[in-house]
């Protein structure tokens, strides 16, 4: 019989795309990511969830700085949360979530697609935790 295995921080991520809705819901589609970034970050305020907005990750080689990466959000230094105004998954943006979650060394990603359809998301698993 095969063990089950638990979801990565489930709570916290339901929470995170339950928030992705009620923005959604409230500005409908049509808009700038930055304005649906304000809107998120106005309801983890509201919900009492820590979060840091566009932060800055660098990237390293042999111990020099040779670049940066600006997560749109890291909640409870646990899960980065990336959005997009898009229609469909593309493989760029979970490769760019692949890597922040190389650098910073993290679980769990969330793609948040805003799209005419309504909100997709996509989460994304650190390759580096075995988890199956």
């Amino acid at each position: 019989m095969q063990e089950k295995k638990e979801i990565i921080y489930s709570e916290l991520s339901y929470k995170i795309i339950g928030i992705a809705y009620k923005v959604f819901n409230l500005l409908q589609y049509g808009h700038q990511e930055k304005y649906y970034q304000r809107a998120l970050e106005l309801e983890l305020k509201k919900e009492k969830i820590k979060y840091e907005k566009e932060k800055e990750v660098a990237l390293n080689y042999n111990g020099s700085k040779i670049g940066k990466y600006y997560l749109d959000f890291l909640i409870e230094d646990k899960i980065i949360v990336e959005l997009k105004i898009l229609s469909v998954y593309r493989y760029k943006n979970i490769r760019q979530v692949l890597e922040y979650l190389k650098e910073t060394n993290k679980k769990l990603a969330i793609l948040i697609y805003f799209t005419q359809e309504g909100v997709k998301y996509r989460r994304v698993i650190n390759p580096r935790f075995n988890l199956f």
